[in-house]
């Protein structure tokens, strides 16, 4: 290992031995006051991109430490005072540079102009949100999610396109681990940096998936000196909620730093209502299951700049989520004799930790690139769960209780270089090594005749996934003219083997199943500049969507007396086709066309037993699936002083299963709005909004769907204190449709607890300047198939 690191090393003379030489002085104003805490920023030209920072000690003096020969440029800033910009220089011997800034007395305001809206880019792989320039009064996740065209997010979880199965991203980690609505009411908007929406991926991601991909780039781009900012919210929903939140970051010479502590206790409410037919019975079914998970996280990264090229680092992050809740359910079974109630609760008790390390090498110049990672994850989660009558009943019922215990380890190598030849030719190749290992084990126990539990070893079981990854890619991007051409080879080659030790007939029963693939995924994008507002792209990728662990496992695990979900050990991965065409104005999103072909989707299916009455909810492989999209989106610029998108999306869904008899289609259209309006007293209104005509989820028509939701912000305290209050969920219908299991049908309905409002107070404390700093990301397919839908 120490050779290979001396190896790359000297191969990007880091080794080499060159003149250092020191830059110092003192800041001042016209008066001869010192100025202390100004920042000092040193450019070398060439090599802006990465500039090094100072800021002035108590007296008003900084200095740079073992510069190299070459030509730069010192700039400087600090609040109250006209930005001053040096000339360039040539640094050969040590030097010596005082500044006398001068009074800005038009304003006192943040040198950089900020707009209240995002900077909105579409290319032909991705949408790109900027928000490094924009205003974000509104403060979470979730409204920044709603200012993307085209995304609507409402309680079903996110959609693009109309088309779900999207995968959300964290600087190119995982968010699985995390309970996704909690995560866009917590997540604070100031910490974004960008947004990606990938519809295309290139080769350099992971083929894994078959919906899009929302990369969120956060603002690790720690500043000069200290900053940071404190973060609290209150709220109502199912409950009583809060949050807080507190972020503190340093960069200092050569070490950069930044860590975060966070609490959050929100609550919601999901119902479930169900009629559905079996023989000559109605069966009645309402479902009511409160949330109110009790999170706490940590999270350090430590970045170390070597020198101008080099640099090193390791981040790591803790999470842990406690949640104690029951679900009430009643089920009124009636015929046209008799009518029947049965009450039971179902009560779960989950515990679930994950922990993360990633130490990472990078080299970096205005030619090459070259980034090291290894990513370590630890996730354990342990649920118990206890079904149970309660008094009311008029049917008899034997109470059960299921112990769940799951660990996961993921431990993935990565290596990424690129090359830039010129402006119009760029090379990257890149590899890839993940090993995988999962154990989970079930316990079913059934009550006895003294009120307590008794093991019932055949339905009792332990699972074991062992998965290795490996995966190398190479990918061009060239331009020429008004074109640009992107291109991609991926090769994946993954061995999985999924074993299972079970009871079956009072043998201990020893099954593993081996599913290995080798595959070669292309990607390629083409676009052109029609005319100077107008540009077209074209664009096509593969993709595979391997089973989640748990998918695989036979377990299966009662929501209430009559419905279960059970995994599926002959589950299959499924492979798609996408193309893609868009029409850009300006570089904004405009038109585009979508078409996708998938073979063995991985769909629901909802099947109904006759003879115990009850439901069951397996994921299958559909044999074939295509999805048409339409989308038309328009700026709100044309209204005066109203800023903001609108849209249309028309999606059309085919399922076809000779297999599982699954012949499904639907056409519906959506409509979306986003719109931000500043009132009087500097007050910024935000309204967000939706319609849809119907949905086909997997096997369940669903009918028309509508939300909205609005908020109202305002900053203090020189803009340090940002207050927003937002209602949430003012018009939900969730959805309601049908299901036909093939034998029966059912009307259903799966809503959410009706409006929410929350007040989130920031307070954001130090310095302004932000230097920047590249993001990495590691093993996050495998991550995404450990699923807890707690």
């Amino acid at each position: 290992m120490r050779f290979i690191i001396t190896t790359l090393l000297l191969f990007f003379g880091v080794t080499t031995v060159f003149a250092q030489h020191s830059i110092s002085g003192k800041i001042t104003d016209q008066k001869k006051q010192v100025l202390p805490y100004t920042n000092i920023i040193l450019y070398k030209i060439g090599n802006e991109a990465n500039p090094k920072g100072s800021v002035s000690d108590d007296n008003g003096n900084y200095s740079f430490k073992d510069i190299a020969n070459g030509k730069y440029k010192i700039t400087i800033s600090t609040l109250g005072f006209k930005t001053e910009i040096g000339k360039e220089f040539e640094l050969s011997t040590n030097k010596i540079f005082n500044f006398i800034l001068k009074e800005d007395n038009q304003t006192l305001n943040e040198v950089v102009i900020k707009s209240k809206r995002p900077v909105i880019k579409q290319t032909a792989e991705k949408l790109v949100v900027d928000l490094e320039k924009s205003e974000m009064l509104n403060s979470s996740l979730q409204d920044v999610m709603r200012k993307v065209p085209g995304v609507l997010v409402t309680n079903n979880g996110i959609s693009i396109a109309g088309k779900g199965g999207v995968r959300i991203l964290i600087n190119g980690k995982t968010t699985e681990y995390m309970d996704v609505e909690t995560l866009l009411r917590d997540f604070p908007a100031d910490n974004i940096a960008k947004i990606e929406v990938i519809e295309q991926p290139g080769a350099e991601y992971d083929a894994a998936g078959s919906g899009a991909i929302i990369n969120i780039i956060l603002k690790k781009n720690v500043r000069l000196g200290t900053h940071g900012s404190v973060t609290g919210w209150v709220g109502e929903d199912e409950g009583f909620e809060y949050g807080t939140k507190v972020s503190i970051a340093s960069y200092k010479n050569k070490l950069n730093w930044q860590t975060s502590f966070g609490h959050s206790k929100p609550t919601w409410r999901d119902d479930l209502f169900l009629v559905r037919t079996v023989g000559n019975e109605t069966y009645d079914q309402t479902t009511k299951s409160p949330y109110n998970p009790n999170r706490f996280n940590v999270s350090v990264n430590v970045d170390y700049y070597i020198n101008d090229n080099n640099s090193i680092g390791i981040g790591g992050r803790w999470n842990t989520r406690k949640s104690n809740r029951i679900t009430s359910s009643k089920t009124i079974i009636s015929n046209v004799n008799s009518t029947n109630t049965l009450f039971s609760e179902n009560s779960y008790d989950r515990d679930r930790i994950d922990f993360n390390i990633s130490p990472y090498y990078e080299y970096k110049s205005d030619t090459d690139k070259l980034v090291i990672d290894f990513n370590y994850i630890n996730y354990k989660n342990d649920n118990t769960n206890t079904l149970y009558d309660i008094t009311g009943s008029t049917l008899p019922f034997q109470d059960r209780r299921y112990i769940q215990d799951g660990k996961y380890t993921i431990k993935t190598s990565k290596i990424d270089y690129s090359k830039t030849f010129s402006d119009n030719l760029k090379v990257s190749i890149g590899s890839k090594y993940a090993i995988v290992n999962t154990d989970s084990d079930l316990q079913s126990l059934f009550e006895n005749n003294s009120n307590g539990f008794d093991l019932d070893q055949e339905s009792s079981s332990q699972f074991l996934v062992d998965e290795t990854i490996f995966a190398i890619y190479s990918k061009v991007n060239a331009t020429s003219g008004k074109w640009s051409f992107s291109g991609g080879l991926r090769y994946e080659d993954s061995k999985t083997d999924g074993i299972s030790n079970f009871i079956k007939n009072g043998v201990p029963t020893y099954e593993i199943k081996r599913r290995p693939i080798q595959k070669l995924f292309p990607s390629a994008s083409i676009s052109k500049k029609v005319t100077e507002k107008l540009g077209t792209s074209l664009s096509y990728s593969y993709r595979v969507r391997r089973p989640s662990y748990g998918s695989l496992n036979s377990f299966e695990e009662y929501l209430d007396p009559f419905s279960a979900e059970e995994g599926n050990p002959n589950l299959k991965p499924a492979f798609t086709n996408n193309y893609q065409f868009n029409l850009t104005y300006d570089g904004q999103p405009f038109f585009t066309i979508g078409y996708s072909e998938t073979d063995d989707v991985i769909f629901d299916l909802i099947k109904q037993d006759n003879a115990t009455k009850q439901i069951r909810q397996q994921a299958v492989n559909v044999e074939n699936y295509t999805n048409w999209n339409f989308r038309l989106f328009a700026p709100l610029s044309f209204i005066k002083e109203v800023e903001g998108y609108t849209g249309f999306i028309v999606n059309n869904n085919i399922y076809e299963s000779a297999t599982h008899g699954v012949d499904l289609s639907k056409w519906n259209l959506f409509w979306f709005i986003q719109a931000s309006y500043k009132l009087p007293l500097d007050v910024n209104f935000e309204m967000s909004g939706n319609y849809g005509t119907g949905a086909l989820e997997d096997q369940i028509q669903v009918g028309w769907l509508a939300g909205l939701d609005f908020s109202f912000g305002k900053k203090f305290i020189n803009d340090k204190l940002k207050v927003n209050l937002g209602f949430n969920k003012i018009l939900n219908r969730g959805f309601n449709g049908t299901i036909d299991y093939g034998n029966g049908s059912a009307k259903v309905e799966s809503n959410g607890s009706r409006q929410n409002i929350q007040l989130r107070l920031v307070y954001s404390f130090g310095s302004k300047f932000g230097k920047k700093k590249s993001k990495r990301n590691s093993s996050r397919e495998e991550e995404n198939r450990i699923q807890d839908n707690n």
